[in-house]
């Protein structure tokens, strides 16, 4: 504690606690990197009785009364009076003498080479020495224990290292990364805990950027042990229940997330080595929703973000159903707290990055995907932004034709269109802005105009001429709105080359020009193209709208073959396939 806190202190009881932990703070939800806690002044502190009773089965009935006045000092008859509420009293010559012995304290010594050899030397020793006290009296906690607390101690003695990430290669010389993963698999969940709230500390990315080359060294040798493997391993022997443990599990994850933003490609290590298992059923659990779950859900998403294999083994491990289940309680309800509708937001981004593998849209469209995204568009709830990134990501790319067709089998047109017609205010589009909330809408239009014929095409198309051709008015509205964006764009890009900036490559402006709108622009001018194109009465309307404004089909049928020019690569025939479509519409025109 702080001077101030020290001199405000007031205890509750001068009688010794003998429960173990009693001391900790409560969780909070979306807490993430918890500070850590003091290092334990004395047995009762630190934990350990506890655990040490509970895995010998042995009961133990130890009184540290006696030890804990005599470490003080002096007994009830030294100290002053108490107030109404049973603290301490201190006066204000106390208060002062405190402070100077505060100031006065000398600070503690730095850790160098020397002291570091020396503390890891002692762990090593305790480590073998409570190995042995366990091997000779597996039934008798009391005669093991002090060695446990010992052991406790060390470890918490090598959080000073955190502090000096420029020693981290020594460290690796000396064995300590193997030797704190050894310790993992201790009988005592408390030694587990700790080493992992070490590991959380060392690895951490403030320390580990302080001095890159000496903690890659480090990072590299934890990996070359098998860390991920046996952190994952260690992730089933703790029981959330306790505190600790489930401080223990937080922990893990932290490390987990610190690695992967210093190796991505270690995800696709963990999700084979049971990580991506772990999750899911941690997401799965029925339990009240905490930290960890939050926590978990932010795991999955990361491990599916950008590694293939991750998501193909999502699909096998039934991952899509998870995940949908767990969504299906926010379709009429909306999250509890902001930390569970960052929850619901995880495993809306985890469910999108699925459906980038074909066989999970397969998977997305047995378990009802489409329905329950269509219901949560109607249903008006916080969840609606998130259904809505879902659909169009089922429905996008060559893999989307039979979600699209389901969309309009389910008439989910008579929910999506109120949304193209009218962006909802920001209240009602959390998680969305306005042109994100657009582009979503205008993309999952186009993908079903790729993907549907006959009738399932004709009741989309049919929709453009209802009630006035008012669709149309709105697709007009939406070309001049998103034209302007990037011709301002260009415009600015002009100006900074005139004003003696260099020539940006074309590569860069056309990604310039997508984040200011172009992408939702090329998608307007497909759409509109196909409804020309296939309903006279609609490019009549149409073009009446652009002569209105000063504009030209031309500046429409340059914008598409541009998108035309750019789809993606990763599937030729798909790609040929819409070329050759847009090559048509372009002639047809």
């Amino acid at each position: 504690m702080n001077v101030n806190e020290l001199l405000s202190f007031k205890p509750a009881s001068m009688t010794p606690s003998r429960e173990a932990g009693s001391g900790s703070s409560t969780d909070g939800a979306g807490s993430r990197k918890r500070p850590r806690l003091p290092v334990p002044s004395n047995r009762e502190d630190a934990g350990i009785l506890k655990k040490a009773h509970l895995s010998s089965g042995v009961p133990i009935n130890i009184d540290f009364s006696e030890e804990m006045n005599e470490e003080n000092g002096r007994g009830r008859g030294d100290l002053n009076s108490t107030s109404e509420d049973g603290g301490l009293e201190i006066s204000e010559e106390e208060r002062l003498r405190i402070l100077k012995m505060v100031e006065d304290e000398p600070e503690g010594a730095l850790l160098d080479d020397t002291t570091l050899k020396r503390m890891i030397s002692v762990l090593e020793k305790r480590i073998a020495r409570n190995q042995e006290m366990r091997i000779k009296f597996p039934d008798q906690p009391e005669k093991f224990m002090d060695s446990e607390l010992e052991l406790h101690e060390s470890i918490q003695e090598l959080h000073a290292l955190a502090t000096m990430p420029e020693l981290y290669k020594l460290v690796v010389d000396l064995h300590l990364p193997s030797t704190l993963l050894g310790c993992l698999a201790h009988e005592n969940a408390d030694i587990s805990c700790a080493v992992l709230d070490l590991l959380q500390e060392l690895t951490d990315l403030d320390t580990v950027n302080e001095a890159e080359d000496e903690t890659a060294v480090f990072i590299d040798n934890l990996l070359d042990q098998q860390a991920i493997s046996l952190l994952t391993q260690n992730l089933d022997r703790l029981d959330e229940a306790n505190k600790d443990e489930f401080d223990g599990v937080h922990n893990t994850l932290a490390i987990f997330e610190n690695l992967f933003e210093l190796r991505h490609t270690l995800c696709a290590q963990a999700g084979e080595n049971g990580l991506l298992q772990w999750l899911l059923k941690r997401v799965k659990a029925r339990v009240p929703f905490d930290g960890n779950k939050l926590y978990a859900a932010e795991m999955l998403a990361i491990l599916l973000q950008d590694t293939l294999e991750n998501r193909a083994k999502l699909g096998e491990l039934d991952g899509i159903d998870i995940l949908l289940q767990q969504l299906a309680a926010y379709k009429r309800h909306d999250p509890n707290s902001n930390e569970e509708a960052e929850y619901m937001e995880n495993l809306f981004n985890c469910l999108c990055s699925a459906l980038l593998s074909g066989s999970n849209r397969d998977k997305f469209l047995k378990g009802e995907g489409p329905q329950l995204m269509n219901l949560m568009l109607r249903e008006k709830k916080q969840s609606r932004s998130g259904a809505l990134k879902v659909l169009d990501h089922a429905v996008s790319g060559p893999d989307g034709t039979s979600n699209a067709n389901k969309v309009v089998e389910i008439l989910g047109l008579r929910t999506l269109f109120p949304l193209f017609m009218k962006t909802p205010k920001k209240a009602k589009r959390k998680g969305l802005t306005a042109l994100e909330h657009e582009e979503h809408v205008v993309s999952i239009i186009a993908g079903i105009l790729q993907h549907t014929t006959g009738p399932t095409r004709s009741r989309l198309l049919t929709k453009f001429e209802e009630n006035d051709f008012e669709k149309v008015e709105r697709l007009g509205e939406l070309h001049f709105k998103y034209l302007e964006k990037v011709n301002a764009v260009d415009q600015s890009i002009l100006d900074e080359i005139r004003a003696g900036g260099e020539q940006p490559e074309e590569e860069e402006i056309y990604l310039r020009r997508l984040e200011h709108g172009l992408f939702t622009l090329q998608l307007i001018d497909y759409i509109i193209l196909e409804t020309c194109v296939s309903q006279p009465r609609v490019k009549e309307r149409l073009t009446k709208i652009i002569q209105l404004r000063r504009g030209s089909l031309d500046t429409i049928k340059d914008i598409v073959r541009e998108y035309a020019n750019n789809l993606g690569e990763e599937n030729k025939e798909w790609r040929g396939r819409q070329q050759e479509n847009i090559t048509l519409l372009l002639e047809q025109v």
